[in-house]
């Protein structure tokens, strides 16, 4: 009897040893690429924030113009708005006329305070003239008694009381007067004062951007009536955008205040930085969590970077953050 042919069919490898063996090469894989990332760095997600400059008028008025608009650019020194100078206006010139009225009142007191002056030198000739002659009867009546007449000595005494007191009344019309025309000169420092305060007022009308940056809002629009010191535009500066993002409590001692981070997103220019100038001095919890050693790595630490190139930049945008050096880690 002729023997069998050989069966050339292939074996199966039973389902557990197939299982093995693709948990191996799953097992080789995951350890080749873990060689292969092992020097790579640390990546964190972050957002762009900024702190705005809200501008604002100082009294209460209509907008008449407005120069910018929503999400405009505009370099330090542009003008934003202009409020309605009326009122303002207004106050001016009644701080002109108490100034008028006050320096007209200096000038009729200084008229009274030379009139006082002079009759207080009138005065103090008559009390000194009165005052010698009280004195010349009285050494007469003591050298040769009953010289001169008991009288005439009380005349001369009561001539002379009366000139000192019209004297000291002269003395005190010139110190009524002094007083006045001080009085007059605080009244014009006050409406100086008050006038230079409204001039100042006016041009705070007319604001001007304090920085470069973009308009983020505009809460007025041209006729409407703004409340004083209501915002009217918003501006987020240049130098007020920064990178923040959360680093895990293990590695938060390599971001201290002047490191460098690489920044990216989305459709940005390559090779964009950012300088650490804030970094939390407590904790935050993602998610939140019991404290306790056993999760301690899920505490993270807030962090802010300064980027070198703001204006690229727009708030609320993901970034990337990357350490620059590998001690960061």
């Amino acid at each position: 009897m002729a023997g069998k042919a050989p069966d050339h069919r292939r074996r199966i490898l039973p389902i557990p040893v197939l299982i093995g063996l693709l948990m191996a090469i799953g097992l080789l894989v995951w350890l080749l690429l873990r060689s292969g990332r092992r020097d790579e760095l640390p990546r964190y997600t972050g957002y762009v924030v900024s702190d705005a400059i809200y501008m604002s008028a100082p009294v209460a008025g209509t907008v008449t113009s407005l120069s910018v608009v929503r999400g405009q650019r505009v370099p330090a020194g542009a003008p934003l708005f202009r409020i309605d100078p009326t009122s303002l206006g207004a106050r001016a010139d009644q701080a002109r006329a108490r100034i008028g009225e006050s320096e007209a009142q200096a000038g009729a007191q200084q008229a009274e305070l030379r009139k006082a002056r002079a009759n207080l030198a009138a005065a103090e000739t008559e009390a000194q003239r009165a005052a010698v002659d009280l004195a010349r009867f009285v050494a007469a009546q003591a050298e040769k008694p009953g010289s001169v007449a008991g009288q005439q000595i009380d005349q001369a005494r009561a001539t002379s009381l009366s000139a000192f007191r019209q004297r000291d009344a002269a003395r005190g019309e010139v110190a009524a007067a002094e007083a006045r025309i001080a009085s007059a000169r605080a009244q014009i420092s006050g409406s100086r004062a008050g006038l230079a305060d409204a001039a100042q007022q006016v041009a705070q009308l007319s604001p001007h951007a304090p920085a470069p940056g973009r308009i983020e809002d505009v809460m007025y629009q041209a006729g409407e009536w703004a409340a004083a010191n209501a915002a009217i535009v918003s501006l987020l500066p240049d130098e007020k955008v920064k990178v923040r993002f959360y680093v895990p409590q293990g590695m938060v001692n390599g971001f201290r205040p002047g490191t460098r981070v690489a920044i990216a997103c989305d459709g940005c220019p390559a090779g964009m930085t950012a300088t650490v100038d804030y970094v939390a001095t407590r904790p935050e919890y993602t998610p939140p969590i019991i404290y306790s050693l056993e999760t301690r790595d899920k505490l993270v630490f807030l962090v802010e970077a300064v980027p070198s190139a703001p204006r690229v930049l727009i708030v609320g945008q993901p970034m990337d953050v990357t350490p620059l050096a590998r001690s960061a880690g």
